[in-house]
């Protein structure tokens, strides 16, 4: 019995020691606030996404990057509010405040091809672009039809909760050079895959469409 006593109670320390040690892994690589509040300047003066997209990005992050467990290094914003073959994937290094931007594609009933985003949804069968928070999974896949490799991703709220009922991805697609249209998914050149899907694994990612 003692040594039963023993077992258990080993077993208990240690689910808690190693939660304490995964919760003191995220917040200690996590940036301060008054850092985010530099690194949100510092994205401001120079790069030209939407300033409203980007200051609900950084406030959305700094509430919920702990208990949603978004990456520490990076956010990405996709600014449908520009043309398709405007490079409006921006991702922000967390620490540097550096940023890459690559071409996205929106939804094939949310706006004109070489367009932007018109109207966008969250309804199963629109083809829209969902608007809204989600989070970047971290497990790479390969669709069965067309054989793109993806990401997952999960809506973070009420307006975007369908994202995994219609199998909204982020994905490669041969057609986002030429201003293609998706089906609702974030279609990302092949090219851009390796460097994309590293630093989105994990991140929060803001499907931005000027509150169409």
């Amino acid at each position: 019995m003692k040594e039963k006593l023993t077992l258990a109670t080993f077993f208990i320390l240690f689910i808690i020691t190693n939660s304490v040690a995964t919760n003191n892994y995220y917040k200690s690589h996590y940036a301060t606030v008054s850092h985010l509040h530099q690194v949100f300047e510092k994205v401001k003066r120079n790069s030209d996404v939407s300033q409203k997209a980007l200051a609900e990005a950084f406030s959305f992050y700094e509430k919920n990057c702990y208990k949603k467990r978004l990456s520490p290094n990076y956010i990405a914003i996709a600014d449908y509010t520009k043309v398709a073959l405007h490079k409006r994937l921006y991702i922000i290094n967390i620490h540097s405040g550096e940023v890459s931007s690559y071409l996205v594609a929106h939804g094939v009933n949310s706006g004109k091809k070489y367009g932007r985003v018109l109207e966008s949804g969250d309804k199963k069968g629109s083809y829209q672009t969902p608007p809204g928070f989600f989070k970047v999974g971290t497990k790479e896949g390969l669709t069965t039809k067309k054989r793109y490799k993806y990401l997952s991703v999960t809506g973070l709220e009420w307006k975007n909760r369908n994202a995994k009922k219609r199998q909204i991805l982020l994905h490669t697609a041969w057609y986002v050079a030429k201003a293609g249209r998706s089906y609702g998914c974030f279609s990302i050149e092949p090219k851009d895959k390796k460097e994309v899907f590293y630093k989105l694994k994990t991140a929060l990612l803001y499907s931005y469409t000027g509150g169409v």
